[in-house]
């Protein structure tokens, strides 16, 4: 059984996964905002796998 915390810790990495799609179909993705989405998005997939 997943905890809440878990839980809201994959929404927020699909959230971030969605983001990240969506900067990359802009016609100038900004290198800088996905970096910073991708950065944030492997530390949630750390913390995810510590728990």
């Amino acid at each position: 059984m997943q905890s809440t915390h878990h839980q809201a810790l994959e929404t927020k990495h699909a959230t971030l996964d969605r983001r990240i799609h969506a900067e990359t179909q802009r016609p100038l993705p900004d290198a800088t905002i996905l970096a910073d989405l991708k950065k944030q998005k492997l530390r949630l997939k750390e913390e995810m796998s510590s728990l």
